[in-house]
């Protein structure tokens, strides 16, 4: 697997830049229509801002006749338009923002929309790779990152575009001396420009990635407070996290730091320019070529020329950095699916859960086997026990039978078919799990009984719930069933969560049972009660009990003792006992 800070992408240039600016675009072209509207009031509202500095220069060449001599109406008139056109051209400007802003909040929704349907596609395998809060970096913070660019950045660059090319005409109608003045400044802006990208684009690339790992390790503490704090662990965390944190913020340091500069040395640029207009402008003023109204018009449009190069060299800093988020974006939504189902896949009906595995063999890497040559069979109604060291493979059955993963050889056949020929859907209804590693959501308690099945009525809930032992607890709740959980199940013990699942696989009607370790976190006492639900749930089921505790599955029609990956023993309670082998050792060591 990778390691923490491999995990939400290495720190690397990005890939293809112009490939995710294209996908970008593909999310922004769902608004064409609002879009085009957007672009048409940016270029009314430049037009008004361009004509700006021109009557400026008429009013201006108006009040210099000479002493007394001054066109007061005409200057006024001028004066006038100038102020319509500037508040105009602002409130076109403040439309188009509000605009944008709407676009780029309809794309993130999109977006997250997107990248959630997806993590619901993804194989299992992924998020046994990559750590949750880099996920949720991806979800949360990098398509902020684009939206906010989109948002902003797209209508400053628009808008400038249209600025610099408008300014540009403009001086040329004024005086082609006085661009050749200043024209030196734009190689040299755009030269500067591209040098500095190439340097910031993989920065801002380790920055995602850095904040992507931040996030996770973040994730990962709160999730096990109680564990460090158990383990008097406080110190050594906030080290290990003040190390993530200075890399975060070097990395944010390389990435703002060097875009910074950017702005700063354009402007210096560009005043080298308006230097050397004044220089020509008082030339060519002395020379009766230009007047003062064209040079004061000339220098507003000089003005407006090199901003936005300014505004344009910070942009895009920005720019760089949200390519570099959407990448991450991109990179989640390009993961490969969970195997989709083959041509004509079966659907599981009437299951009558006649369950065997031939020489399966599988590892979760490449080369590194973990179960060897599986073989097991399970008839309609058995109840098969797997026991072994912790480490030995028994999870992995479950995974393989569930189809989180695929086996590497031999197969799995579910009521004589190979259960690969089934839809993933009809297959995972045909089992009810009860895990170790027990999960609510934030909801009522009733919503969580009647997770798995829909249009569950009360009195069923109730019938769960009372097979499973948690009625009473539930009946003393202010609300009773419609008491509210926490996220996570925070307000209730780990032992009432788990009675919870497995009141939810009790109304969960199917023919297949999987418990692991399903008895885990409740006491000795009411496990016993449990346990006796359980058997009768268990009735006329293929059942597949993975239990620690060995005195739970005596019962059992079978047992599989895994050790390493290899099925060592199998037999009943009764005959492994007799053979004193590697089970009678672990079960007599339970009560040593």
């Amino acid at each position: 697997m990778p390691g923490p800070g491999d995990r939400g992408g290495v720190k690397r240039k990005p890939r293809d830049a112009k490939g995710a600016l294209r996908r970008i675009l593909k999310y922004l072209m769902q608004y064409r229509a609002v879009l085009l509207l957007l672009i048409v009031c940016t270029m009314l509202s430049n037009i008004g801002n361009l004509l700006g500095p021109n009557f400026a220069g008429k009013a201006i060449d108006a009040a210099s006749a000479g002493p007394g001599k001054v066109d007061m109406p005409t200057v006024t008139r001028y004066a006038l338009l100038m102020l319509a056109f500037y508040v105009g051209g602002s409130l076109l400007n403040f439309t188009v923002s509000i605009g944008m802003m709407r676009v780029g909040r309809s794309v993130a929704r999109n977006m997250r929309r997107d990248v959630f349907e997806k993590l619901m596609a993804l194989p299992v395998g992924y998020f046994d790779q990559h750590q949750a809060g880099d996920i949720i970096s991806r979800v949360s913070y990098d398509i902020d990152v684009v939206t906010t660019s989109l948002s902003a950045d797209v209508v400053h660059i628009l808008t400038s575009l249209i600025t610099v090319v408008g300014s540009f005409i403009m001086m040329c109608t004024i005086s082609v001396p006085l661009v050749l003045c200043m024209v030196f400044t734009i190689p040299v802006s755009i030269l500067f420009t591209r040098r500095m990208s190439r340097k910031t684009r993989p920065l801002y690339a380790k920055r995602s990635a850095a904040y992507g790992v931040m996030n996770g390790f973040t994730e990962e503490m709160f999730s096990g407070q109680k564990t460090i704090l158990a383990y008097a662990h406080e110190d050594q965390v906030c080290e290990r996290f003040s190390e993530i944190n200075r890399s975060a913020a070097e990395a944010y340091r390389d990435a703002g730091g060097l875009g910074v500069t950017m702005g700063p040395t354009i402007g210096l640029i560009s005043n080298t320019g308006l230097a050397a207009i004044g220089l020509g402008g008082a030339i060519l003023y002395m020379l009766g070529m230009v007047s003062l109204g064209q040079i004061s018009s000339f220098v507003l449009y000089s003005r407006k020329f090199s901003c936005p190069i300014n505004e344009i060299a910070n942009i895009i800093n920005e720019i760089f950095s949200a390519l570099a988020a959407s990448e991450r974006v991109f990179q989640l939504l390009d993961e490969p699916n969970e195997a989709a189902d083959i041509y004509g896949a079966a659907v599981l009906e009437d299951c009558k859960g006649d369950v065997e595995a031939k020489d399966v063999s599988f590892g979760y890497l490449p080369g590194r086997t973990i179960l060897h040559n599986l073989n097991l069979r399970a008839k309609p109604g058995q109840t098969i026990a797997i026991v072994g060291p912790t480490g030995a493979g028994k999870t992995t059955i479950i995974n393989l039978l569930m189809r989180f993963y695929d086996v590497d050889s031999g197969e799995i056949r579910v009521d004589g078919r190979e259960s690969r020929e089934y839809t993933m859907d009809s297959l995972r209804r045909s089992y009810a799990m009860v895990l170790q590693d027990t999960w609510v959501f934030a909801g009522t308690i009733f919503d969580n009984i009647a997770y798995g099945k829909e249009n569950a009525t009360l009195d069923e809930v109730v019938a769960a719930a009372k097979a499973a032992r948690i009625h009473n607890y539930i009946m003393r709740l202010p609300e009773g069933y419609n008491t509210r959980i926490s996220e996570d199940g925070g307000n209730i013990s780990k032992g009432q969560k788990q009675l919870l699942t497995i009141a939810r696989a009790m109304l969960y009607n199917t023919h297949m049972l999987i418990l692991d370790e399903a008895t885990s976190n409740v006491d000795t006492s009411t496990e016993r009660q449990v346990q006796k639900a359980m058997r009768s749930l268990m009735k006329g089921r293929t059942c597949f009990v993975i239990a620690h505790r060995l005195s739970t599955i005596q019962n059992a029609d079978s047992i599989l003792v895994i050790d390493h990956g290899d099925v060592v023993e199998q037999g009943t309670h009764e005959e492994l006992m007799a053979r004193k082998g590697f089970y009678y050792r672990l079960y007599a060591s339970q009560f040593e």
